[in-house]
């Protein structure tokens, strides 16, 4: 858990971007403003866990998913919400079978190349011994 109350604040570069992104060009926002979003944000942050805590404890489970996440913002009536968080959670999944799927296919391409190198040296080799 978090040793000082401050340690559960968002990074203020992390909320300005989302704020700027959020918000039409030649819109700004004042610190106090930012430090209030900051606030929220971690505050339902930490509600949301907890709400999905309680599910996932619901199903005698210890770890928190993603779905456990989904039907806490039904409790908590933020429903209206659910298909763009859904949409954004198959978006990153998405993107992190991408990410695997190329890592994987490196080193195969890293395991591969080195397996001709040795060929190459073994036949090198073979000429020199002959």
């Amino acid at each position: 858990m978090a040793e000082r109350l401050e340690d559960l604040n968002l990074p203020n570069a992390v909320v300005t971007r989302i704020i700027k992104e959020a918000l039409p060009d030649g819109v700004t926002v004042g610190k106090d403003a930012r430090i209030a979003v900051a606030k929220a944000a971690s505050i339902f942050i930490l509600y949301l866990t907890s709400s999905a805590n309680i599910v996932a404890k619901k199903g005698n489970r210890k770890t928190i998913s993603g779905q456990d996440v989904m039907q806490a913002m039904v409790d908590i009536e933020f429903d209206q919400f659910i298909d763009p968080l859904q949409e954004s959670l198959e978006n990153f999944r998405k993107a992190q079978k991408e990410k695997k799927d190329a890592t994987s296919k490196k080193k195969q391409q890293k395991k591969d190349d080195d397996d001709v190198n040795g060929e190459d040296e073994e036949v090198a080799r073979e000429a020199v011994d002959f």
